[in-house]
């Protein structure tokens, strides 16, 4: 569908996972696809990622893409407002931040999503992966963050 190159991003500083945050903006999640391998020390989720890199191929159309958001070295995964009781709840990715602990290189990260759901993960250092996959689709329905009055 484009010629743009699937992203692989990873990110060790809370900068790198700025530039993360930015590709994963309005990301559209399943509860049923937020994964925590206590034993392998990881979190992961599948997301249909809007590719705001490549702009709109068309007016009032954009392009999604089946990513994978990983994160490594996690030692624990709190949820507020976030829940795997319904497996097809949709849940909208706003942000990931890093906040550096008061002894590195351990500190926590932050997933916001839409209606303040969070999940915090107490990292033993950042180790972030971005794995877009080949599959790509346009969609009509494009993310809007304008306030809207009633």
């Amino acid at each position: 569908m484009s010629d743009q190159q699937p992203l692989r991003l990873l990110a060790e500083t809370a900068e790198d996972l700025e530039v993360i945050s930015a590709a994963v903006q309005d990301s559209i999640v399943k509860a049923g696809s937020l994964k925590y391998e206590a034993k392998r020390h990881r979190f992961s989720l599948e997301l249909n990622r809007f590719r705001w890199e490549v702009g709109q191929p068309r007016p009032k159309e954009g392009l999604r893409v089946r990513s994978l958001l990983a994160f490594d070295g996690v030692l624990g995964a709190k949820t507020r407002a976030v829940t795997k009781a319904d497996p097809e709840m949709i849940l909208s990715l706003l942000d990931a931040t890093f906040t550096p602990a008061a002894e590195p290189p351990g500190g926590v990260v932050t997933l916001l999503f839409a209606g303040d759901g969070e999940i915090t993960l107490d990292v033993e250092v950042l180790d972030a992966t971005l794995l877009d996959s080949d599959y790509v689709w346009p969609t009509r329905n494009l993310p809007s963050h304008e306030n809207r009055r009633r």
